[in-house]
């Protein structure tokens, strides 16, 4: 009994050890078949979307436009700088805002400090643009105020070059002529410019014209109009240029006004033209008027500016016959900065 009961118990736990080992091996089974079909759908998935991917699309390859710069720049030569030109000085006046042998003088100027401006060979042995060329494109876009690409058809020059022109233009004219016109006049300069006004216009001490001018800004920002809008000139918004100048037409001195400096006494506060005279600093000049000495030069100036020793004005409503003289003389005098301004 007891070795048959042992036997039958034996047998029963061997039996059902093998079944539970049965039934994980095949748990196993199916969790692998799961994975496997899990990873297989996510590798076909990949697969179909790198497909989508490597669908065939159009290329889109940069346009070569074939310029022809040694065709513009003969063409550019015979217009304005031949013997016997196509289109004569005023034209040139005109179109490049300067007479054509101040223009070849900044050209060679440039052509000979700097490599850029000569005629070089682009990378597959074409030859490229003359320094003419190079300087025209600059000169137009300062002159114009419109697009880089706006000469593209005549002188051949893309946007990207004409823009780095402009960029290296302006560069090289500062380097160049900065230390001959753009400074403060030295005492020596002052004093040639009371001799030279004094024998021009009658005016002993006279260091030259000072006025404003309001420059449109086509393309002021849309958020800066309100600041550079003033009701009494135009619609549109405006920089105050204040500038100082000669009987030669020289600006040795220009400012240009701050927001909301509308008028010629803001931009007049907020000018830098008298801070060496406050400190002590300025150039000394001398000369004789009406039997007097006199240590400091004056500005020529219309009737908005204060009432300041350094500023001569008109007469208004001159009734004597010597008042009326001088008004005159004072008015036509004060012509050289109008002048200046018209020739901007």
């Amino acid at each position: 009994m007891a070795s048959g009961s042992g036997s039958g118990s034996g047998s029963g736990s061997g039996t059902g050890g093998c079944g539970a080992g049965d039934c994980c091996q095949i748990v196993m089974d199916e969790l692998r078949a799961v994975t496997s079909r899990e990873i297989n759908r996510v590798l076909q998935t990949a697969m179909q979307q790198q497909q989508q991917l490597a669908v065939p699309r159009p290329i889109r390859r940069r346009a070569i436009v074939p310029r022809d710069r040694i065709t513009a720049h003969h063409r550019l030569y015979a217009d304005y700088f031949a013997p016997e030109p196509r289109f004569g000085d005023n034209l040139f006046r005109r179109r490049f805002y300067m007479s054509r042998p101040l223009f070849l003088r900044i050209v060679g100027a440039l052509e000979r400090r700097y490599e850029y401006f000569r005629m070089r060979e682009d990378a597959v042995g074409k030859p490229g643009h003359t320094p003419i060329q190079k300087c025209t494109a600059a000169i137009r876009q300062l002159a114009y105020g419109d697009a880089a690409d706006m000469f593209d058809e005549y002188l051949h020059i893309d946007e990207s070059t004409a823009r780095e022109c402009l960029e290296f233009f302006s560069q090289g004219v500062r380097e160049i002529f900065g230390d001959t016109y753009l400074r403060k006049p030295t005492p020596q300069d002052c004093q040639e410019l009371i001799t030279m006004h004094k024998s021009q216009h009658g005016f002993p001490g006279m260091l030259g014209s000072i006025d404003c001018m309001h420059l449109e800004w086509k393309n002021c920002p849309s958020a800066w109009k309100g600041l550079y809008t003033t009701g009494f000139k135009s619609k549109h918004p405006t920089i105050v240029l204040k500038a100082v100048a000669d009987y030669r037409l020289w600006i040795w001195h220009a400012y240009f006004g701050v927001a909301d400096s509308n008028n010629n006494i803001n931009v007049l506060q907020s000018s830098p033209l008298f801070n060496d005279q406050e400190l002590g600093v300025g150039s000394a000049v001398s000369f004789v008027a009406n039997g007097n000495q006199h240590n400091m030069g004056y500005y020529l100036a219309d009737e908005i500016y204060p009432m300041w020793p350094v500023f001569v004005k008109t007469i208004r409503c001159a009734t004597e016959d010597r008042k009326k003289y001088f008004a005159s003389r004072q008015e036509a005098a004060h012509k050289d900065v109008e002048r200046t301004f018209g020739v901007l």
